[in-house]
């Protein structure tokens, strides 16, 4: 076990630092089934099917987008002392997924032809549902950020200077990126991207190709995110072109103190999702008053228009944490009747989101990494799964219930087993996207954050 643990910190290194000889496609090829603790029937490793080592290609050749495992772990049910979950009961399973899709769950069957799992822990992929995979210092020299100054308007002004030579290997970057998060178990990013006239359109092309060359293995929706505000820097002629383009959101950052009125941008935002069939994801860091207004302002909208229900966020939206508790009930009712999610990331420095207040009223809560390693943040590991563990930590939710329930926050509101214990993934048809992880259970895995040894992406092995 300490040697597989050394081998993978090794690979995250390497991944991660650049700074092995080996590249990792090579260190794949050559020790991964060994190192994530997988084995192959014999039978397999045959000429002409063997597992492959790109991770752009299926496992088997004849065979997209499927794998056949043995020795998956999966959660059937909770063990109770009374009223309270003590434990949680796991059993193996034999399963597979063809085209993209789970097709068989079955009893485990350990002499079947295919991968032994070897008594890992299978749960859903994770996703990072708030990143900005198109500037990033990652995958380059190590660099902490600098002192901030003028607020975000100086920021702004900064990323001016920067972004023409970020942008030179922005596509180089952002595949790195992909790698440590798909190294973390993540499999699908919701990532912002640069709309403002530095960048023009450019940063969002740049995107566009490292994501074609992920495609096989990594699954992104796009938000059109005007960074330098839409009117500051007169970023509307470029968002009206990128509505059109191959995006999924519009985005927007802090109306009032970008663009020093709530009501002009808000509804420009508005207008580009109506007018393109797109879904909404605003920046708001704003914690006073003008943060208030500006979350009451689009749940008004919203309403307006039904069609944006289920496809409006509010990335961050820290004011919450500013409201009394009798206020934050309030606003959590709102949103949660408007169908409007919280793309929030953690931890929060100083203030306490009421992410249980969130979640009492029904409300959609996700996270991501955010920046990672660039001129905004220093921080980032790639996991959202260590952001589960924060938040677990954060509200004192240390119980075996409570600890397998944080695990929605990394998977998107996916869990193996519902509040009763009840088994719900796997089933046959859900998207053959999962991890293989040490871990014996869901709540020990967020506890842990324990290491990911596998990542399978609709049928295809990533690592």
């Amino acid at each position: 076990m300490q040697a597989r643990q050394q081998m993978y910190l090794w690979d995250k290194r390497t991944i991660a630092m650049g700074t092995s000889n080996i590249s990792r496609k090579d260190f794949l090829k050559n020790s991964v089934f060994t190192t994530l603790g997988l084995g192959i029937a014999p039978s397999l490793l045959a000429e002409g099917n063997r597992p492959a080592t790109d991770a752009s290609q299926p496992l088997l050749k004849g065979q997209a987008n499927s794998v056949k495992l043995k020795n998956v772990r999966l959660e059937t049910g909770f063990e109770y002392d009374g009223a309270d979950v003590i434990a949680t009961k796991t059993d193996l399973f034999t399963v597979e997924i063809s085209n993209g899709k789970f097709s068989s769950i079955q009893p485990n069957n350990p002499k079947a032809k295919a991968i032994d799992a070897k008594g890992l822990l299978m749960l859903p992929s994770f996703k990072d549902m708030h990143i900005h995979l198109d500037k990033t210092n990652y995958g380059g020299p190590w660099k902490a950020v600098g002192k901030r100054q003028g607020g975000v308007k100086g920021m702004i002004a900064l990323e001016q200077q920067i972004l023409p030579e970020m942008l030179k290997t922005s596509t180089a970057h952002a595949e790195k990126l992909i790698e440590l998060l798909q190294s973390c178990g993540s499999a699908f990013a919701r990532s912002h991207v640069n709309i403002e006239p530095t960048s023009k359109l450019d940063s969002l092309k740049h995107l566009q190709v490292a994501l074609e060359n992920k495609k096989a293995t990594f699954g992104a929706e796009l938000v059109a995110f005007p960074q330098h505000g839409l009117f500051y820097t007169n970023s509307m002629p470029y968002m009206e072109e990128a509505a059109k383009m191959n995006i999924d959101f519009i985005g927007g950052v802090d109306p009032y103190s970008v663009d020093g009125d709530i009501a002009k941008p808000m509804d420009a935002i508005v207008k580009l999702a109506l007018d393109h069939n797109k879904g909404i994801d605003i920046h708001l860091h704003e914690t006073g008053d003008s943060g208030l207004k500006t979350v009451e302002y689009l749940i008004d909208r919203v309403n307006e228009n039904p069609v944006l229900k289920g496809k409006t966020y509010l990335s961050h939206c820290f004011v919450l944490a500013r409201l009394d508790k009798a206020k934050q009930e309030a606003v959590a009712e709102r949103l949660a009747q408007a169908q409007i999610g919280i793309m929030s990331t953690i931890p929060f420095g100083g203030l306490i989101m009421p992410i249980p207040t969130l979640y009492k009223y029904g409300v959609k809560v996700a996270t991501g990494n955010d920046s990672i390693i660039d001129h905004w943040n220093t921080w980032g590991s790639g996991s959202v799964l260590q952001k589960a563990n924060i938040m677990a930590q954060l509200y004192g939710w240390g119980s075996e219930f409570n600890l397998s329930r944080s695990l929605k926050l990394a998977t998107r509101d996916v869990l193996p087993l519902d509040d009763k214990g009840n088994q719900q993934w796997p089933k046959a048809g859900d998207e053959g996207s999962v991890v293989l992880i040490d871990a014996s259970c869901s709540a020990e895995a967020v506890s842990r954050v324990s290491p990911v040894r596998s990542l399978i992406y609709q049928g295809n092995i990533v690592f």
